[in-house]
């Protein structure tokens, strides 16, 4: 049992080793140990905020760029419904102008074709008038080649002339 209990004289050098080692840890090694520690603790915290900061900011920047996506949308519908607007509008004039212009080339024909029809008629009047101003001097000549016959018909014409 003398190796499990120790002398007294042990326990006093053991004390006083232990209190000289305690004393130069005191003295030189805890300050610089508890200087790091608080170091570290100070430098933890500020990488913990820096790290609640940029949690922070990018929240700002993902509501943000909601935001911006959301107005972009909108302002997209008012585009495409703005160039859907314009684009009926011009379909709606061009239909209006084709129609317009349709009409013109219809009066323009319509008054064309009368025009021919009129020519035509005048031809066809001035061709029967010919034809008959040649007809009746071909029957004037047969009858009237005698004097008497023409005196005759000379007379007529008077007395119809003198009635009228």
């Amino acid at each position: 049992m003398e190796l499990v209990t120790p002398d007294v004289g042990l326990i006093i050098w053991q004390t006083i080793v232990f209190l000289i080692v305690f004393v130069v840890l005191a003295l030189f090694v805890w300050k610089p140990i508890i200087g790091s520690l608080k170091a570290r603790e100070h430098q933890i915290e500020d990488s913990l905020r820096a790290a609640d900061n940029a949690k922070e900011e990018m929240e700002q920047i993902k509501s943000d760029n909601e935001y911006l996506l959301q107005e972009a949308r909108i302002e997209r519908d008012q585009i495409l419904k703005t160039a859907k607007d314009e684009a009926s509008g011009i379909i709606e004039k061009a239909k209006g102008e084709t129609s317009d212009i349709t009409q013109k080339m219809i009066r323009d024909a319509q008054d064309a074709i009368e025009g021919e029809r009129r020519a035509a008629v005048k031809e066809i009047q001035e061709l029967v008038a010919s034809l008959s101003i040649e007809v009746a001097e071909k029957i004037l000549r047969e009858k009237l080649s005698d004097d008497k016959s023409q005196k005759a018909l000379v007379d007529k014409f008077i007395k119809e002339v003198e009635i009228n």
